[in-house]
């Protein structure tokens, strides 16, 4: 069985987007552990909807990032997951982890990078009159969304669009792009995983 981890800071829609696709078999793995930062997080909720193990981890109870990750390490070590997905996860991870666990840890960003990368995305492609918004996976390194890409999903910004809008169409190509990336990495033999690097999916 291929074990997903799905790291969480917030809504956890993209969490609930891979419980989804596990139920219905889209995704041939199962979720067997959840760890959020936040423990006022609506994903913990759903991670508890569906009796998937959650850990919470504050990291406000942590001194440093090293300690923080270090903890999460423990956690992450014990469940022996395959793949780690970042999914709203609103930490930087060090190399503490990201050693441990070279080429398995991914993050989804609201942002056809290396176009801006951290917080705001939706509001600087209107700011900026951008023709097109995205979403990217990709492989996390120690640098801000600065990881390999994985896949890149793609839309067309509309005239006059609000920021309400463009969130929920971003939010759809999130539901849709992420598990089936992740269901490549689960099905894919790891030496051919570089078949779905860099593919571009226009929506």
């Amino acid at each position: 069985m291929f074990k997903i981890v799905v790291l969480v800071s917030g809504n956890g829609s993209n969490l609930q987007a891979l419980i989804n696709n596990c139920i219905e078999n889209h995704i041939t793995g199962n979720i067997v552990g959840v760890i959020c930062n936040d423990p006022n997080a609506f994903a913990i909720k759903r991670a508890e909807n569906h009796s998937i193990p959650c850990e919470i981890i504050d990291h406000k109870e942590f001194l440093s990032r090293e300690e923080f990750d270090q903890r999460v390490l423990d956690s992450l070590i014990k469940m022996q997951p395959d793949l780690i997905v970042l999914a709203g996860f609103m930490r930087i991870l060090t190399n503490i982890i990201i050693d441990r666990f070279e080429n398995k840890i991914i993050n989804i960003h609201p942002s056809l990078l290396p176009k801006y990368p951290g917080l705001d995305t939706h509001q600087k492609v209107i700011e900026n009159n951008d023709k097109f918004h995205g979403v990217t996976i990709h492989f996390v390194n120690n640098e801000l969304d600065a990881g390999k890409v994985i896949a890149q999903g793609k839309l067309k910004v509309e005239k006059s669009e609000n920021i309400a809008k463009l969130i929920e169409r971003i939010h759809k190509i999130e539901h849709d792009l992420l598990p089936y990336i992740v269901n490549k990495f689960a099905t894919l033999e790891i030496e051919k995983q570089n078949e779905i690097y860099y593919k571009t999916y226009n929506f």
